[in-house]
């Protein structure tokens, strides 16, 4: 395996400019997620390493190699997409077996790749099966089994999940992360869904408008946004912001002390598990519930304050509260992220940056 460095990297399509000097090290055998907003450069980016986009700027290093002018086919990578794109008339042997076929690969070398594939794919039962007979779950598998049979240095893969259910997504993502720790390699794997870089990831890329925002391991991330956008965008669900003032070194809502806060702060962050909740009359503001959202395990109330602005808050789940019902909320201080009118974080869990 091997790992993968970028440096500089820029692309443009005309006067429209994809990716912003892009420089990012990705460690050998790593799971490396980009995840990241529709339109954010994360699957360009993808794209890029893979030498299906040619850019415009920069340079792309797999292992010891500069791979920035070198064919796609050249750059010993295997790529995984959103379609299957398995062909409809071949069985799922003969899928995984194309791609080798064709580039003269050995045919005892083929056996025993497609032999191994299958085996760490659970795809033994189903060589002699088309796709068309398989389950969604199933093709994507014989799409990751081609991938392996390549033996590659590094593994792309672009929203693989997208086309598949909820619970088939989250069986998937179980089944990936095994493969990455039985393989030990370098997997590169782009997303718009959080929950599944949270879940996956060695370590996160968060990517806004073609720019890296953050990066770093998922809880890091969580627990200490670099900007206003990482902390909005990782979490399910978002964390809640609110306007503050700074008066005495204590950050103001609606008159009230919430806590220390650096005098550059304009807003005040805390994630919905940490808001405290508390009886009407109590806590250190007020809030009128709009709505109640139970789970079972766990209760979301979307809750209202006096000045208009809303907040989630995670409860119990047999927490039962009818709309207009009032409670208090209470705002640990070791919870709070401040933010800089330019998004910058200025402190997280109330320790400065």
């Amino acid at each position: 395996m091997a790992e993968v460095r970028l440096s500089g990297v820029n692309k443009f399509y005309g006067g429209a400019q994809a990716l912003h000097s892009v420089s990012l090290d990705i460690a050998d055998g790593e799971f490396a997620v980009f995840v990241g907003p529709s339109g954010c450069g994360k699957s360009t980016l993808l794209r890029s390493i893979a030498g299906l986009e040619e850019i415009s700027g920069g340079t792309v290093h797999i292992g010891d190699r500069d791979v920035t002018r070198i064919a796609p086919s050249d750059r010993d990578v295997a790529m995984v997409f959103q379609s299957y794109a398995l062909y409809p008339h071949m069985t799922v042997r003969e899928n995984m077996d194309f791609g080798m076929k064709v580039n003269n690969f050995p045919p005892d070398d083929r056996k025993r790749r497609i032999a191994e594939a299958a085996r760490i794919l659970q795809l033994e039962p189903y060589l002699d099966r088309k796709p068309g007979q398989l389950s969604g779950g199933q093709r994507q598998r014989v799409a990751i089994g081609r991938a392996i049979v390549k033996e590659p240095k590094v593994f792309l893969f672009d929203e693989p999940l997208s086309n598949l259910d909820a619970k088939l997504r989250v069986q998937m993502r179980v089944e990936l992360e095994a493969l990455h720790r039985d393989l030990k390699a370098t997997m590169i794997y782009v997303t718009h869904d959080q929950v599944e870089a949270m879940t996956m990831a060695d370590k996160i890329v968060v990517l806004n408008a073609g720019k890296i925002e953050q990066v770093g391991p998922p809880m890091e991330l969580y627990n200490r946004p670099a900007t206003e956008f990482v902390a909005g965008f990782i979490g399910a669900p978002a964390m809640n912001f609110l306007g503050v003032q700074v008066q005495g070194g204590q950050a103001m809502v609606e008159g009230v002390a919430l806590g220390a806060a650096p005098d550059s702060s304009v807003k005040l962050g805390i994630r919905p598990e940490h808001v405290a909740l508390r009886p009407a009359g109590q806590g250190q503001l007020q809030a009128t519930v709009t709505i109640c959202e139970t789970l079972g395990g766990d209760a979301y109330l979307y809750v209202r304050l006096a000045g208009g602005e809303t907040l989630v808050v995670r409860a119990e789940g047999d927490t039962a509260l009818d709309h207009g019902a009032v409670v208090g909320l209470d705002f640990p201080p070791a919870r709070l992220h401040h933010f800089a009118a330019d998004g910058r974080t200025l402190a997280s869990g109330g320790v400065p940056r």
